[in-house]
């Protein structure tokens, strides 16, 4: 007999998701709690927590220098004195732009304290990018990392900027001088600067509900980029559910920090390290995939999570060298779709398996987990987290059953307020407290889901619907493929044609053709899906957390048909 939500055919615009038969909480695992009781707090007692419960525990490992608990909390209160000097006042917004660092937890927290609303940023941002988000926030003071500062120094002379605090990865490695400010003109201070300052007490005052913690901006694939606004209880909420999800975790965990803290993802999994009280090994550079593996195998790495392409670029390294990494107890997987054939070699190899993930900045991010120990469906980004309701709908919103391709729609704590100043955008996403997410899925019948692509990539080509992620599935299962991306290029006659492009395995240059790869594809694939060109590439673009950027193809294209 079918299972059933209990409401197919009922509008998301008139339900609140009360009547929804959550039939995927019996796949939860063992001790992971369906439904949870969320400390209604401001989101930097999170830290403060942790340094209550575990001061003298290890909270970062870095470069030979062990950080505490108690230390980086300290380090956050003179932060917070830092921005009350300045004269912060409650809501005004900070940019961060770091990459892996110590500094990134004191920073945040404290911007908090202070009632500053932390704007998250990439450290490889040009001068452009950052004037961008520095004015559509309307963030006049920055942290940020000492090697991007040329790109900052003009802004602060244009007087985009009052305020830039730079940050060196000598401030935390053992036996090294903290730096100086890179130049002394009104405005530029040092990381030593900020921790002259005697600590504070003091606090802004927060309604966790309603104030704002974080700007997340999305990465603009339509348009320019939005700012997710996230509040105090959305990022404490995640962060209570990514730790529940695994009933075995421990202080005496060890996690590895290859996800950039700038991106949502890798912000939440911070969070729920510290809410632990586990221990961190910061990767400065998360794409130097031996030095990830030999700190797994060091310091016993228990946690890993990680996305797609740096299960990729491992899986690289672990084919000519082997590590050890039993201590894994998890590995999961999100940020992008995780190929199954990556995910089945990687198990081979190690011996770990893969729980896939999903999420989006939109809702802090974390929705969905196969889980870590029980049922987990290759393909799959598993199921809703508690207190999460996921649902399948058409154009119209109508709730579809399992089986049938739609919408993925989510209600949960973690989801987002709003966006910064685009009430329209926000309308159109949010829709009687549901998050339309842009994804389109199916639910099976055990309540699994499963992303078939975006709605926006989606490939119509002589009136068929073509889903890129189904052709790459099917191209990562070709010996030759390292990588691999599916776009839909013009057509005079199709509208849209399919167009594969190839990043190969070491040693595979030169030796597979384009037409074997078509070949390979048509003995697998409908014929109206079925790759008409292909085009091999050293390297496929992609954002720092490792997403393949279709956009960036597709306008590449564009160009070259003019």
């Amino acid at each position: 007999m079918s299972r059933t939500l209990g409401i197919e055919g009922q509008n998301i615009r008139e339900t609140d998701g009360s009547g929804i038969n959550k039939f995927w909480v019996k796949y939860y695992d063992e001790g992971v709690k369906p439904s949870l009781e969320y400390p209604v707090m401001p989101a930097y007692r999170i830290l403060e927590i942790a340094a209550e419960k575990y001061a003298d525990r290890i909270a970062a490992f870095f470069f030979g220098n062990q950080i505490t608990y108690q230390q980086t909390n300290e380090a956050s209160d003179k932060v917070a004195a830092f921005l009350f000097d300045l004269g912060l006042e409650k809501e005004d917004r900070v940019i961060v732009s770091l990459p892996n660092t110590p500094h990134y937890a004191p920073i945040a927290a404290g911007i908090m304290k202070a009632g500053g609303i932390v704007v998250q940023c990439n450290p490889l941002y040009t001068q452009r990018e950052i004037k961008f988000l520095a004015e559509d926030s309307g963030a006049r003071v920055m942290f940020c990392f000492d090697l991007m500062y040329s790109n900052i120094s003009p802004l602060v002379d244009e007087g985009v900027l009052d305020t830039v605090v730079v940050c060196s990865l000598q401030d935390f490695m053992l036996g090294s001088a903290m730096p100086e400010a890179p130049e002394k003109k009104k405005g530029v201070y040092a990381w030593k600067d900020v921790m002259a300052c005697e600590r504070t007490d003091k606090r802004a005052e927060i309604n966790p509900k309603e104030d704002v913690a974080m700007f997340q901006y999305t990465g603009g694939t339509t348009g320019f980029p939005k700012g997710v606004m996230l509040t105090h209880f959305n990022l404490v909420a995640n962060a209570y559910q990514v730790v529940n999800w695994d009933p075995k975790a421990s202080p005496n965990d060890v996690g590895i920090g290859m996800l950039p803290v700038f991106h949502v993802y890798g912000m939440t999994m911070l969070n729920a390290a510290i809410l632990m009280g586990s221990k961190v090994i910061p990767m400065a550079d998360p794409r130097n995939y031996p030095m990830a593996l030999e700190a797994i195998q060091t310091f016993k790495v228990t946690t890993l999570t990680a996305v797609p392409t740096m299960y990729i670029g491992m899986l690289k390294i672990l084919e000519e060298k082997s590590y050890d990494l039993s201590s894994l107890r998890i590995c999961t997987s999100g940020a992008a779709p995780l190929p199954v054939e990556v995910k089945k070699r990687w198990e081979e190899l190690t011996g770990k398996r893969i729980s896939e993930g999903y999420g989006l900045s939109e809702a802090s991010p974390v929705t969905h987990c196969n889980p870590l120990y029980g049922l987990n469906k290759a393909g799959s980004i598993g199921i809703p987290y508690p207190d999460t309701i996921a649902v399948v709908i058409d154009d119209d919103g109508n709730i579809l059953p399992p089986g049938e391709v739609g919408e993925l729609a989510i209600r949960g704590p973690q989801v987002m307020k709003g966006y910064w100043n685009r009430k329209e955008e926000t309308e159109k996403t949010l829709i009687n407290g549901w998050l339309l997410t842009g994804d389109m899925a199916k639910m099976d019948e055990d309540g699994y889901f499963y992303i078939v692509d975006r709605k926006k990539d989606m490939i119509i080509a002589g009136g068929f619907n073509i889903y890129p992620r189904e052709i790459e599935e099917v191209l990562y299962e070709h010996p030759a493929v390292a990588e691999a991306a599916v776009i839909g290029v013009p057509d005079p006659y199709r509208g849209e044609t399919v167009k594969a492009f190839i990043e190969l395995k070491p040693g595979w240059k030169g030796k597979v053709s384009e037409e074997e790869i078509i070949k390979f594809c048509k003995e697998r694939l409908a014929a109206y899906k079925v790759p008409k060109l292909v085009e091999f590439r050293d390297e496929l673009p992609k954002s720092l957390v490792g997403k393949v950027l279709r956009r960036v193809l597709r306008e590449e294209e564009l160009k070259k048909s003019g």
